[in-house]
């Protein structure tokens, strides 16, 4: 593979990294300042970093063969490099003089997949900065600036939870994360389970997505009723004056803080199954983020043997499912759910846990 040697005719002086998340409970509450429950997955996107020799910045992603370079000043591009960009920006506008720089990026987080390989590129990147520069950035911090990057140069306005997942949590704990006070907690998985992650197939793409008119639509119902965020509302009484749509809205994201208010706490398997597909049934019916490839995909895994719950998982419109299984059986699950949902006109792969655990090739040092 290219290197980053032989793209920038030197070594890097650091390199950093991050992993994507899948989140298990907790979809679409984080710009709610609501409750989620992610947990990191084994994937991760490597950043390496060096000095440029010129005033310009370049960034070489590695997956997609494509260097783009751009002067501090440039308008912001599409693509990866309006994430890499805008990482700079925003540290810039916290104070820091960032020099021209030289950004090789590798990642085998899947992209389009609904594990948060944006976040990943933010927080790798981010640390890098932080590794070559010296910067006093805690990793709240870093986390909160990539979410900053992501809203104002990626256009998605998203919440805090994908750069908190990349940022704090690993494979072995679930993160209960409260959006509103950064209050968190590394939590064991239900006894006897573990996390499956099958992509369906669809990609997506959040800014191109109804996602942004989602959040529109949670602040407009919270405007109606009065409230800061709908984390704010307990009661589903309460939402009866709202129109229909906004009403769906609001219930999902009051439902879904109490099923993740509920795996909380030292709850079965198959009890933490139970709200994962109530979550599903939530996002398809209320948040309306599903689509039919991920509802015959979701309603396969429910059906298969030794599989607890299951459900979409990201934003939505595409990407991939999670499922919580019996310990030791995911590969296997995997294969049976695979070929049916091959049968059914439609290919997904294996992502958790049957996947290589770090991006292909070796690194210039």
């Amino acid at each position: 593979m290219i290197t980053f040697q032989q793209i920038f005719n030197a070594a890097p002086n650091v390199e950093a990294s991050a992993p994507g998340r899948v989140n298990l409970l907790g979809e679409h509450t984080d710009y709610n300042d609501g409750f989620v429950l992610p947990t990191a997955i084994p994937q991760t996107t490597i950043v390496q970093l060096g000095f440029s020799p010129n005033h310009q910045h370049h960034f070489y992603s590695h997956e997609l063969e494509e260097l783009v370079s751009l002067t501090t000043t440039d308008p912001i591009p599409q693509g990866f490099a309006s994430y890499s960009l805008g990482c700079l920006r925003v540290v810039e506008q916290a104070g820091y003089s960032i020099p021209p720089l030289n950004v090789y990026v590798n990642s085998s987080v899947p992209i389009g997949s609904g594990l948060s390989s944006s976040a990943a590129l933010e927080v790798a990147l981010l640390r890098g900065l932080r590794s070559l520069l010296s910067l006093d950035l805690d990793d709240i911090h870093i986390a909160q600036l990539a979410q900053q990057a992501e809203i104002e140069y990626a256009g998605v306005q998203c919440g805090i939870m994908d750069q908190m997942a990349s940022s704090l949590a690993d494979t072995q704990h679930m993160l209960f994360l409260d959006t509103r006070s950064l209050d968190r907690e590394l939590l064991p998985f239900p006894a006897g389970a573990e996390v499956l992650v099958i992509d369906s197939g669809i990609p997506r793409t959040l800014a191109g997505s109804g996602y942004n008119q989602r959040r529109a639509e949670c602040e407009e119902a919270s405007k109606q009723l009065g409230v800061k965020a709908l984390r704010d509302i307990t009661d589903l009484m309460q939402i009866e004056t709202l129109s229909e749509l906004l009403k769906k809205r609001a219930r999902h994201v009051i439902t879904e803080n109490d099923r993740v208010l509920e795996a909380k706490q030292e709850i079965t398997a198959v009890r933490f199954g139970e709200l994962m597909n109530a979550s599903h049934a939530s996002l398809r019916d209320d948040y309306q983020v599903s689509i039919a490839g991920i509802d015959q995909l979701v309603s396969i895994l429910q059906a298969t043997p030794d599989v607890f719950g299951a459900r979409i998982t990201g934003g939505g419109f595409g990407g991939a499912c999670v499922a919580l299984v019996t310990q030791g059986k995911a590969g296997t699950i995997a294969q049976t759910v695979l070929e049916t949902y091959r049968k059914a006109g439609y290919t997904g792969r294996l992502l958790v846990p049957e996947i290589p655990t770090t991006p292909r090739g070796n690194y210039a040092t």
